[in-house]
C-alpha cells in the first residue's frame, strides 16, 4: 500500500503547487494586467527593449502564455513587426525562470506568513487591488507549502523500490525524459510548476542531475507547444508565425542541450553541489543562452518564418472567429487578449469595405458594391461572436481592470459594426444613386471624397493602435479628427446653397448627393472615434459631456 499512498500524496502536493501557481498568475493579471499590457505595447520599438520588456512582464505575470498572447495581439494588428515580437518571446522565456530561482532557496518558512497576509488582504473589498494582491500572496504561500510537502515525500519515500524503478527508467534514457517533461508541461500548462517539481525530486536524490536537466529541457519544449496547438485551427498562417517561431527556437535549443547534456551536467554539478540550485541554474542558463544566440539572428529568422507561413489570402469563411479560444476563458487577461485579436479583424474587414466604397464612387462598379455589402455580414457575425465570447466570461473572475477592458472591447466591436452598417445602408446606396442618375461631381469634389475616405482608413488604423495601447495622446489625435470632417461638411453645405441659388437642377442634385456622401463619411468617422478614442479619454477625465460653451454647473446636457 505504500506506493499507491505515495502517489496520492504526490498528486495532492503537485495539485497544490499548480493551484498556487494559478493564483499567483491570476492575481497579478487582475491587479496589473492592463498596465503591463500597455507597457508592453510601448516597449515594442526594437529588439533589445522588447527582450527586456518580455523578461519584466513575464517575471511579474509568471505566464509566458499571457505575454505571448498579448504580443501576438499586437502582431496580428500590424502594430509591431515580427522581429520585436520574437524578441519579447525570448525575454518571456527568461522571465519565467526568475521565480524558479527565488524558490530554489530555502524559503519554505515564509509560507504561513504569506498565506496569513494574503487572506487578510483577500478578505478586504473585492473591488480593490488589495484583494488581487492578497490572492498573489496566498498563491505564493501555497507554492512554498507544496514544495515543502514534496521534499518531505521525497525524504520518506525516496527508497521505495517502485518509485526508484519509475525514476530509473527516466534516468537511463534522456530522450524519454525530454518527452516526458514536454508532455507533463503541455498537460498542466505551467513550466514553472513542472520545473519546481523536478527541483524537489533532484534535491532528495530521487533524480540524478542529468535526468533532471533532461526533464527541464522537456519542460521548456512543452511550454511552447500549447500556443501552437491552440492556434492550429486558424486559417491565417501569418498569425501562427510567433508561436511557431518560439517553438522552433525551443526545439533547436533542446536538441543542442540534449547533445551536450553530459559535459554540461558535469560542469554544473561541479559549480553547484546543491542539486535543486543546479536545476534552477540550468533552467535559467538554457533560456538566457537561447536568447543571446537568437537575438542577433531575428531579422533573417523572421524573414524565413514569413516565407514559410504566408499571410491569409482567401480564408474559406472570413466570418469564422480565429482567436476566441474557449480554454483561454479560465484566465481573464488571456481571454481578453484573444477577444482583442478578434476585434482587430473587424478593422481589416471595415478597411476592405471602405476601399470598396472608394472604388464604387470612383468607377461606379456594381460588382464592387455588391461585394462590399456582403462584407457587412462578416462584420455582423464577428461582432456577435465577440459579444458572446466576452459575455460568457465568469464575472466573479473579473476584476475592475478586466471589466473596463471588456467594456472597451465590446464598445470597439459594436461601433465598428455600426460603421459598417453606415457604409452598407447609406454610403453605398448613395454611390448607386449617383450611378443610376448619371450625376457628375467636379474634380475638386471627386478628390475631396477620395481624400476623406483615405483619411477614414488612416483613422481606422489609429483606432486599432489605441485599442491595443490605450495611449492618451494618440486617442486625443484621433478625437481631433472629427474637426476636419465637420469642417468639410460645413464647407460643402455652403457650396450647396450657392449651387441652389444658380437655379441649375443638375448642379443642385449633384451637390445634394455630394453633401449626403460627406455626411455618411463623417458619421463613419464618428463611430471610429467612439470605438477607441472616447473610452480612453473618458477614463482619463478628458472627455467633456457637452461641447456647449459656458454650461452652468448642474445644468442638464444635451439630450
Amino acid at each position: 500500500m505504500a506506493f499507491p499512498v505515495t502517489l496520492i500524496d504526490l498528486a495532492g502536493a503537485i495539485a497544490l503547487l499548480l493551484w498556487g501557481t494559478r493564483m499567483v498568475q491570476t492575481g497579478i493579471q487582475r491587479a496589473f494586467g492592463p498596465g503591463l499590457r500597455a507597457f508592453l505595447g510601448t516597449a515594442l520599438r526594437n529588439r533589445v527593449r522588447a527582450l527586456l520588456a518580455g523578461i519584466g512582464v513575464t517575471a511579474i505575470l509568471q505566464s509566458s502564455t499571457a505575454t505571448g498572447l498579448m504580443t501576438a495581439g499586437f502582431a496580428a494588428g500590424g502594430l509591431v513587426d515580427l522581429v520585436p515580437a520574437l524578441a519579447v518571446m525570448l525575454g518571456a522565456n527568461v522571465g519565467t525562470t526568475l521565480i524558479v530561482q527565488v524558490l530554489s532557496f530555502d524559503v519554505a518558512a515564509f509560507s504561513p506568513v504569506l498565506i496569513l497576509v494574503g487572506v487578510l488582504m483577500f478578505r478586504r473589498d473585492s473591488s480593490t487591488p488589495t484583494h488581487d494582491l492578497g490572492r498573489v500572496f496566498i498563491g505564493l504561500g501555497l507554492m512554498l507549502l507544496a514544495l515543502h510537502q514534496l521534499l518531505h515525500l521525497m525524504t520518506d519515500y525516496e527508497d521505495t523500490p517502485s518509485l526508484r524503478l519509475l525514476l530509473g527508467a527516466i534516468s537511463t534514457t534522456p530522450l524519454l525524459a525530454v518527452l516526458l517533461g514536454a508532455g507533463v508541461t503541455w498537460a498542466v500548462h505551467s513550466s514553472v510548476a513542472v520545473v519546481l517539481l523536478i527541483m524537489s525530486l533532484a534535491s532528495k536524490g530521487a533524480l540524478p542531475p542529468n535526468a533532471a536537466f533532461a526533464l527541464v529541457l522537456g519542460a521548456n519544449l512543452g511550454t511552447a507547444i500549447n500556443p501552437v496547438l491552440e492556434g492550429a485551427a486558424g486559417n491565417d498562417l501569418g498569425a501562427k508565425r510567433l508561436p511557431v517561431g518560439n517553438l522552433l527556437t525551443r526545439v533547436v535549443g533542446v536538441a543542442v542541450g540534449l547533445a551536450l547534456l553530459e559535459p554540461i551536467g558535469r560542469l554544473l554539478v561541479t559549480l553547484e553541489p546543491d542539486n535543486a540550485r543546479a536545476v534552477a541554474n540550468f533552467h535559467t542558463a538554457f533560456n538566457v543562452i537561447i536568447a543571446l544566440v537568437f537575438l542577433p539572428l531575428l531579422t533573417p529568422y523572421a524573414a524565413l518564418l514569413k516565407r514559410w507561413l504566408p499571410e491569409r489570402v482567401d480564408p474559406a469563411d472570413p466570418s469564422r472567429p480565429l482567436y476566441l479560444d474557449a480554454a483561454a476563458r479560465e484566465t481573464p487577461i488571456v481571454a481578453l487578449g484573444a477577444a482583442t485579436r478578434e476585434a482587430l479583424r473587424l478593422v481589416d474587414v471595415l478597411e476592405e469595405m471602405l476601399a470598396g466604397a472608394r472604388s464604387a464612387m470612383a468607377n461606379g462598379d456594381r460588382r464592387v458594391i455588391a461585394e462590399t455589402k456582403r462584407r457587412d455580414d462578416v462584420l455582423d457575425r464577428l461582432n456577435t461572436a465577440i459579444k458572446a465570447y466576452l459575455t460568457s466570461l465568469d464575472p466573479d473572475e473579473l476584476g475592475d481592470n478586466e471589466n473596463k477592458r471588456l467594456a472597451a472591447i465590446l464598445n470597439f466591436a459594436m461601433n465598428l459594426e455600426q460603421a459598417g452598417d453606415v457604409v452598407t445602408r447609406n454610403l453605398l446606396p448613395h454611390a448607386s444613386k449617383r450611378l443610376k442618375r448619371g450625376l457628375a461631381f467636379s474634380e475638386a469634389e471627386e478628390a475631396e471624397l477620395v481624400a476623406m475616405i483615405d483619411r477614414l482608413s488612416a483613422n481606422l488604423k489609429t483606432a486599432a493602435s489605441v485599442l491595443m495601447t490605450d495611449d492618451g495622446p494618440t486617442a486625443r489625435l484621433l478625437a481631433d479628427e472629427k474637426i476636419a470632417f465637420r469642417e468639410a461638411e460645413s464647407q460643402a453645405t455652403v457650396l450647396h446653397v450657392d449651387q441652389m441659388r444658380t437655379g441649375r437642377p443638375e448642379a443642385a442634385q449633384a451637390g445634394a448627393l455630394y453633401l449626403d456622401l460627406l455626411s455618411d463619411i463623417k458619421l463613419i468617422n464618428s463611430h471610429i472615434v467612439a470605438a477607441a478614442a472616447y473610452p480612453v479619454l473618458e477614463r482619463s477625465g478628458e472627455l467633456l459631456q457637452s461641447r456647449i460653451a459656458n454650461q452652468q454647473p448642474g445644468a442638464p446636457g444635451p439630450a
